[in-house]
């Protein structure tokens, strides 16, 4: 009798372990990511830094130094390009940026991208999470709206009251902008970061989240 209670132990103990272990993989693994990227940003921004000082400092070195001037350069830098006139000389140093064929594409995104995340951006222009709903369809679409009129996009556009929003794909691998009416989106209580979040993993609820149900409405 102990020898098939022994042997019934075998594969429960097995399973408890293998769940313990993915559990701790689970676990340590978004960590142990957060804190390589970490580390690998922080030597290759310190390595180029250093690169970019080191004939005006010799054989000086503090660890951290090529960081901290790097910061301190891109800080000097944005003092500088708030300076009125600023913005035309930034305009001639990017000609050849904005004329080379396949730089121009490359550059012209990457600077559309950090233009989004500018402070002085107008609110009224940011992103804004939505719902887009189809009338008589009880379907919900999640996207950002990137454009608040159509007035200024090319002829053949429907014109308008209407928006573009964005789609994002589940992982990010791509997505999709449609021009909808105002009307058919609704805000969300959600930042871009929320949103883009949880898009990349196709809204999975977490644990904490699947493990409470939601309660009946009264």
């Amino acid at each position: 009798m102990k020898y098939f209670q022994t042997q019934s132990r075998g594969p429960k103990l097995t399973k408890n372990l293998s769940q313990y272990f993915f559990r701790g993989l689970i676990t340590a693994l978004p960590l142990g990511l957060t804190v390589y990227l970490l580390y690998v940003f922080l030597s290759w921004s310190e390595s180029v830094a250093m690169q970019l000082i080191r004939p005006f400092i010799g054989r000086l070195y503090v660890p951290g130094m090529g960081l901290l001037l790097g910061i301190t350069g891109i800080i000097l830098l944005g003092m500088l390009m708030s300076q009125r006139g600023m913005g035309k000389l930034l305009s001639l140093v990017e000609l050849p940026f904005t004329n080379l064929p396949v730089v121009k594409s490359i550059y012209s995104s990457l600077k559309s991208f950090a233009d989004y995340f500018s402070p002085q951006r107008n609110q009224t222009t940011q992103q804004t999470v939505v719902a887009l709903k189809l009338p008589g369809q009880p379907l919900e679409l999640v996207g950002l709206v990137t454009r608040q009129s159509v007035g200024d996009l090319p002829a053949g556009f429907l014109q308008g009251d209407r928006v573009a929003v964005y789609l994002p794909m589940g992982y990010m691998i791509g997505g999709y902008t449609v021009f909808v009416p105002r009307d058919w989106v609704q805000p969300i209580d959600m930042s871009v970061e929320e949103a883009m979040r949880s898009a990349l993993f196709a809204w999975m609820s977490s644990a904490a989240q699947a493990a409470t149900p939601d309660r009946p409405q009264p």
